[in-house]
C-alpha cells in the first residue's frame, strides 16, 4: 500500500473504530496482500453504449442433464443475446434459507440449485458479471450465528443485541415485521436486529471482525470474476440507538472504504449500491466522487407506469428535467423490474397522494399486491408494488396482445434511451405475466415476479412469432440491436429536455460525447397519436427514424400511440 492510500484507509477505520483503527489496519493489509493483485478484465473505461445489464437468478432457467446457471447461459447465446447484452447481474447464488437467496447460508459456495463454481466461471467467459453482495444480514441458519447462539467468540459480537425495552420508534424501516427477534443462546435469552425478516439477522459492522470478513469476501468475488458489485441493502448497515439507523455516516465510511480498496488492488471493478429510497437520499451514495460508482435509478419505475397508466407524462418530464447527473466515473443504473417489486418510497414528493393512490389501486384491479411497511405512529403504508411490469401496463379490462406489446415496448425503449446504464430483468426481456400460483405456493408477494422456468417450456413459448412473449422478446432484441451502436446513448453522452407541447409525450435529445451524433428521443405514452412539430424541438435536421428504419419528414413526425421514437 502506498502511503496516500494508507492514509485515506486509516481515517475511515478511525471513523468506525476510533483508537482501535491502527491495528484493524494492519489486519487489513495482510489479507489484502494475501490476495495479490486483482483484475477485473475490463476494457478500456467503465462502461460504454454498449453496456447493458441483465438482471437474472442463476437458476432461472432449469432442464436437461446441466446445470441450471450452464441452460440460462445456452439459452441467451441461442437467442443470440451475448452480442446485445454484456453484463449479466446474477442474484444471489450461494445456499440460503429464504428470501431467493438473499438470506444467505454460506457466502463461498455455489448453491446446487444453480450449479458450481465452474458454471459461473464459463458464464463469465460469455459475458461480464455482476455479484450480488448481501453484506447487510446472513441466515440465522449460518454457521456464524449458530456459533453465536453457542456463545462463541469472535461471533458474539457479530450480532447487534437490543432491548425490547429500547426506544427504535424512530428506525425506518421496509418491513412491518418486528424489528427484534427473540433468540435462545446459551447466555439467555437475547434480542436480535433482524431489518428484514425473522430469518435474516443483520450483521454487526462496529465489530472489526465483521468488516474484515466482508472486505475478504469481496476480494474474493473480485477473484471469482465479479466485474460488477451489487452492495445489497447498504444503506442500513449500520445501527445506533436513538437515530434512523439509515444512511448513517458510519455506512458511508464503509462504502468509502470499500471503494478506496477496490480502485487500488481491482480497478475497473464498478461498486453499486442499492438503496431503495426517496431520490435525494439515493443519490449521496456518490459522495464526493468517493463512494458508489453505480447508483440504482429507483424513481424511474413508478414514474414511468403513472405516466402510461394515465396517459399523462407531465411528472416524468418534470423529474427529468430537474434531474441532476453525477460527474465522470459515475452514473445510474436505469431499470423498470427487478426480483423486488416497484418501489414507492422513491415517488414520494413527485406525483400527488391522491395520483399514487390511484397507481396503488391500478396495480391492484391488475392482478398485483401491495407490500406494506411499518411508520413510527405503529401505522403501514405501502413501500412496494409486487407484479411484473408488463402485467402492470395491462388494461384491468384486459388489452389485445399487439397494444400491450407496443405499450410496454415503449416503456423499455424509454428506458433504453436514458442517460446511464440500462438494466433488463429477465422476465421483461420475455414479457411474463404475474405468477399468482408461486405467490399461492410460498405465501409471498414478492414470488409474483420472480417466476422460474423450464427450458423446453419457455423455448415452446417463445416459438410462436405471433404470441405476445415472442414479439416483446423480438422486439427488445431489435431496440438493443440499434441502441448499442448509437455513441449518443454513452451513459456518460449528454442528455437535453426539450417541450413537445403535449402533455402525454416525453422529449429530450442525447448528444454524444464527440458531439457528432445527435438523437432526438419521443415517448407518447398515450393510446391516441400524436403530431410532433419537429421545429419546436429542434429535431428539424432529423433525416432518420432508428427504429421505424424510414425518413423522417424535415417538419413533422407523427407518433403513434404508444410509440418510442429515436430521431437522427
Amino acid at each position: 500500500m502506498d502511503s496516500a492510500f494508507q492514509i485515506r484507509i486509516l481515517d475511515r477505520l478511525r471513523l468506525l473504530y476510533g483508537d482501535r483503527g491502527e491495528s484493524i489496519l494492519r489486519d487489513l493489509e495482510r489479507l489484502i496482500d494475501r490476495h495479490g493483485d486483482l483484475c477485473a478484465g475490463r476494457r478500456d473505461g467503465l462502461w460504454d453504449e454498449r453496456t447493458v445489464v441483465l438482471i437474472t437468478y442463476g437458476d432461472q432457467i432449469r432442464g436437461g442433464e446441466q446445470s441450471p446457471l450452464e441452460t440460462q447461459r445456452q439459452f441467451l447465446l441461442d437467442f443470440g443475446l451475448d452480442r446485445l447484452i454484456d453484463t449479466v447481474h446474477i442474484l444471489p447464488f450461494f445456499p440460503y434459507s429464504s428470501d431467493d437467496g438473499f438470506s444467505v447460508t454460506d457466502y463461498r459456495s455455489v448453491h446446487p440449485n444453480v450449479g458450481e463454481w465452474q458454471d459461473v466461471d464459463r458464464m463469465g467467459q460469455s459475458f461480464r458479471l455482476m455479484f450480488d453482495f448481501v453484506l447487510n444480514h446472513c441466515s440465522r441458519s449460518h454457521p456464524w450465528f449458530q456459533k453465536y447462539l453457542r456463545g462463541q467468540a469472535p461471533y458474539t459480537d457479530f450480532f447487534i443485541e437490543a432491548e425490547p425495552s429500547m426506544d427504535l420508534s424512530t428506525v425506518i424501516r421496509p418491513r412491518s415485521t418486528p424489528l427484534l427477534t427473540p433468540v435462545e443462546t446459551t447466555r439467555g435469552t437475547r434480542h436480535v436486529w433482524t431489518t428484514f425478516s425473522a430469518d435474516q439477522v443483520d450483521l454487526n459492522f462496529a465489530s472489526p471482525d465483521v468488516l474484515l470478513e466482508m472486505i475478504d469476501l469481496l476480494l474474493t468475488y473480485i477473484a471469482r470474476g465479479a466485474a460488477w458489485i451489487r452492495l445489497d441493502a447498504i444503506g442500513f448497515l449500520w445501527k445506533r440507538a436513538g437515530t434512523p439507523c439509515l444512511h448513517l455516516p458510519e455506512t458511508h465510511a464503509v462504502v468509502k472504504l470499500m471503494r478506496d480498496i477496490v480502485d487500488t488492488v481491482a480497478p475497473g471493478t464498478v461498486l453499486i449500491t442499492e438503496t431503495n429510497v426517496p431520490h435525494h437520499e439515493n443519490v449521496t451514495y456518490f459522495g464526493d466522487a468517493d463512494e458508489a460508482h453505480v447508483v440504482y435509478q429507483f424513481s424511474l419505475a413508478p414514474l414511468l407506469l403513472d405516466a402510461l397508466v394515465t396517459g399523462d407524462a407531465r411528472p416524468l418530464q418534470g423529474w427529468l428535467t430537474h434531474l441532476r447527473y453525477p460527474g465522470a466515473g459515475m452514473t445510474f443504473l436505469n431499470f423498470t423490474a427487478s426480483h423486488d417489486g416497484i418501489g414507492v418510497r422513491p415517488l414520494e414528493g413527485l406525483v400527488p397522494q391522491e395520483r399514487l393512490d390511484a397507481l396503488v389501486d391500478h396495480v391492484r384491479r391488475c392482478g398485483g399486491r401491495v407490500s406494506m411497511r411499518a411508520m413510527a405512529d405503529a401505522s403501514e403504508t405501502p413501500y412496494e408494488l409486487n407484479t411484473t411490469y408488463i402485467s402492470a401496463m395491462n388494461d384491468p379490462d384486459g388489452s389485445t396482445p399487439d397494444a400491450l406489446t407496443r405499450k410496454f415496448l415503449a416503456s423499455q425503449g424509454l428506458m433504453l434511451s436514458l442517460r446511464g446504464v440500462p438494466a433488463i430483468y429477465f422476465h421483461s426481456l420475455v414479457g411474463t405475466f404475474n405468477d399468482d400460483e408461486g405467490v399461492a405456493r410460498t405465501g409471498q408477494n414478492r414470488s409474483i415476479n420472480r417466476r422460474k422456468f423450464q427450458d423446453g417450456t419457455l423455448r415452446r413459448r417463445l416459438q410462436n412469432e405471433q404470441g405476445l412473449q415472442r414479439m416483446v422478446l423480438d422486439g427488445y432484441r431489435r431496440m438493443l440491436e440499434i441502441r448499442i451502436c448509437q455513441p449518443a446513448f454513452h451513459p456518460g453522452a449528454e442528455q437535453h429536455m426539450t417541450a413537445s407541447g403535449h402533455d402525454s409525450v416525453i422529449s429530450f435529445t442525447r448528444i454524444s460525447q464527440d458531439g457528432r451524433q445527435r438523437i432526438h428521443v419521443l415517448a407518447n405514452v398515450a393510446h391516441a397519436p400524436v403530431e410532433i412539430d419537429l421545429r419546436a424541438i429542434n429535431a428539424h435536421d432529423c433525416r432518420r427514424s432508428l427504429l421505424r428504419d424510414c425518413p423522417v419528414s424535415r417538419t413533422g413526425y407523427t407518433l403513434d400511440a404508444w410509440e418510442i421514437a429515436w430521431l437522427t
